[in-house]
């Protein structure tokens, strides 16, 4: 049996309309809506582009409760007595629609889809004085790829803690660069910026943005000194270009807890904290996350 619910929410004194699909027999049906951004705290704002993220409210959810966005896990995560799913959308998505689909205990399946737009990022030409850091030599590549196959492992992190997703900055500090440029160095371009850049003087201390465990930590050859931080429920925040680290995997950080500290190891051209966020394997703009207004600076 085969029905649909024609949904109402209104947006800024207008109306849209999301249409749920019931692909089971089940007369009872589990309203979902699209959540506009959230208003209490620094809870994210949702952005339907590439790099952006999506938002679901859910009721009745349960932990039996199976959330997908284009086929991939979702956030799960609770404000005051109401459920959400979170879904980053990658930087290299085509316009178009995309579907939330939620399978409940009972069986009962429900879909609905998010209109996703294109939007444009600008470049971003850097000069990078060591030459290596740009064109590895044979060696390097080899530190290299052993460092994606760990870097890829604290990307896919899961855990089944629900994150708090009350972000704070980690820093505060002239934003660099913004997530999605599409980057240059030496005039030779290179993968799209994937995070924010927040210019601080070095040895500034670093703030974990919300309570997390910490998966993975190291020297890395681009990246520098980087910290990754598990939230739950493939939240993960990321850390790079440090000075120093001041914690190890297994650490259970509280938010505003430090980490580190705003160096400039790594492929840099000053001192910089690279923050970055990832939901469920996605990296999508912190900005997104974090509140408008960054606190001022103590250090």
């Amino acid at each position: 049996m085969l029905c649909s619910l024609q949904v109402y929410i209104p947006v800024s004194l207008k109306l849209i309309m999301i249409k749920i699909n019931k692909c089971t027999s089940i007369f009872s049906c589990v309203v979902v809506s699209l959540l506009l951004p959230l208003n209490s705290f620094a809870l994210p704002q949702q952005a339907l582009v590439p790099g952006g993220i999506a938002i679901l409210g859910v009721s009745d959810y349960t932990p039996e409760t199976e959330i997908t966005f284009d086929g991939r896990k979702t956030t799960i995560f609770k404000n005051g007595d109401s459920w959400y799913a979170l879904a980053g959308i990658p930087l290299r998505a085509k316009p178009g629609k995309y579907e939330f689909k939620i399978r409940k205990e009972d069986g009962l399946t429900l879909q609905t889809s998010v209109n996703v737009v294109a939007k444009k990022y600008k470049e971003q030409h850097l000069t990078i004085k060591n030459k290596r850091k740009v064109n590895p030599n044979r060696q390097d590549m080899e530190r290299i790829n052993k460092e994606r196959t760990r870097k890829r492992a604290a990307k896919l992190h899961w855990s089944n803690t629900y994150p708090d997703i009350d972000f704070i900055w980690p820093v505060s500090g002239e934003i660099s660069s913004i997530f999605g440029l599409r980057r240059f160095f030496n005039e030779q371009e290179r993968n799209p910026h994937n995070g924010l850049d927040i210019a601080a003087p070095e040895g500034t201390d670093i703030k974990v943005t919300a309570d997390g465990t910490v998966i993975e930590t190291g020297d890395f050859f681009f990246s520098g000194n980087m910290v990754y931080v598990d939230h739950g429920q493939g939240l993960i925040s990321l850390y790079a270009h440090l000075s120093r680290i001041d914690v190890k995997p297994g650490d259970v950080l509280r938010s505003g807890d430090v980490l580190g500290a705003v160096g400039q190891t790594g492929r840099v051209t000053g001192a910089h904290l690279h923050f970055a966020v990832i939901a469920n394997g996605v990296l999508v703009d912190p900005v997104y996350l974090l509140p408008e207004n960054q606190p001022e600076q103590q250090n």
